[in-house]
């Protein structure tokens, strides 16, 4: 196999996100699956903080125009990200979760299915390695305690209410799983991402897949979603949220990774838990009968009870129970989280976990470059969202 496989992973796992390293190689394969050698090679000498074409030209001494036309097409081929800042087109490389996996949307088949399922526990175990974590649940609001307060981090359609621009998209993990034979009974079109900018998705060269939506049609779908006992996922920040996935146990990354593959920091629960009203509760089971994605609820002579340790606090318990006997409430505030301000200060905190404060602050180039990154995904944010982040 080409060197410049492993050149690219060695990149990759320099993210704070991680791309790890196998005895198998499974992860180089994975490499070779998406990108040709030349495509690689080129990908290697991206940076991670995007650039303009003329500043990428000017480093790699080659055409502005001749590079243009090549980082376009590898844009198409979800091979990196692109997006329009300050009215002109960047380009860098993207991590490989979220980022290059899920860009392989339109090409998906059962070989890349096959080699992401081999790799799914080790890079899990990687990405869930180190805190903070990657992703945060959000929880359902239908069955939140009125008398305490619901910050915007954890209010999912307030996150909405902000955008004015909707993407929705195929859910990667079960189109995969698909491939492989094993397809999932819950909707399939659950992916969404949003922006603040009007007609943030239009005549972008990776909009050859999904579709955008009304505002509308993105509220419906939450509500679909939860209905069907999906959970609500999206980064672990506090600002500017990029995405929100609809997940389930069976085949999503965020929850096989904590529930399957015992990654703890892939995904940090939610600031609430669900309880059950004794007084209410007709002891049905629909809450435990697979509906808990986590089997935190249980029965013991009659009497259903929730275990606080194994709740995420998604709230799609709330939603399944006919007898309206479970809601959210707030956790103790020593058990509370709150998560990092921005993907900025998520990235620094990661990168200082996995490789140390002095590497951390080498990768980042110090406070400057953090600044940099600071107003680029302020950008982003209002801007076309990294596609798929």
């Amino acid at each position: 196999m080409d060197r410049i496989y492993e050149q690219l992973a060695a990149k990759l796992d320099e993210f704070p996100h991680g791309f790890p390293r196998t005895e198998s190689g499974v992860e180089l394969r994975i490499l070779e699956k998406i990108f040709a050698p030349d495509e690689a090679a080129m990908a290697v000498r991206l940076l991670p903080i995007p650039e303009p074409v003329k500043t990428i030209a000017h480093r790699l001494g080659r055409p502005a125009e001749e590079l243009r036309s090549i980082l376009d097409r590898m844009v198409r081929r979800g091979q990196i990200l692109s997006f329009r800042l300050r009215g002109e087109t960047v380009y860098g490389l993207a991590p490989f979760v979220v980022g290059i996996y899920e860009f392989q949307l339109p090409r998906m088949d059962a070989e890349l299915a096959t080699l992401v399922e081999e790799y799914a526990p080790h890079i899990a175990g990687t990405v869930g390695g180190a805190k903070p974590a990657l992703a945060r649940v959000i929880p359902v609001s239908a069955r939140i305690d009125a008398a305490v307060v619901i910050l915007p981090y954890e209010d999912v359609r307030g996150m909405l209410a902000g955008a004015r621009s909707f993407r929705l998209m195929d859910c990667i993990c079960r189109t995969g799983q698909a491939k492989l034979g094993k397809p999932c009974s819950h909707p399939l079109e659950t992916c969404m991402a949003f922006s603040t900018r009007e007609n943030a998705y239009e005549g972008t060269p990776v909009t050859d897949y999904g579709r955008t939506v009304t505002r509308e049609e993105a509220l419906a779908v939450l509500d679909l979603s939860e209905r069907d006992g999906l959970v609500h996922c999206t980064y672990n920040v506090q600002r500017e949220s990029m995405f929100v996935c609809n997940c389930c146990t069976c085949c999503c990354g965020f929850l096989r990774g904590v529930k399957e593959f015992g990654a703890p920091h892939l995904l940090v629960r939610s600031n609430w838990v669900s309880a059950i009203e004794a007084g209410r509760c007709t002891a049905c089971g629909a809450c435990a009968g697979g509906r808990c994605p986590m089997d935190a609820i249980t029965e013991r002579d009659g009497r259903y009870t929730v275990s606080e340790a194994r709740c995420i606090g998604c709230g799609v318990c709330t939603i399944g129970c006919p007898a309206d006997a479970i809601m959210l409430k707030s956790r103790p505030r020593l058990e509370q989280t709150t998560p990092p301000g921005t993907i900025v200060t998520w990235a620094f905190a990661r990168a200082v976990q996995r490789r140390g404060a002095l590497r951390a602050a080498l990768q980042f180039g110090g406070l400057a470059i953090t600044t940099i990154w600071a107003r680029l995904t302020a950008s982003i944010s209002s801007s076309s969202v990294y596609r798929r982040f």
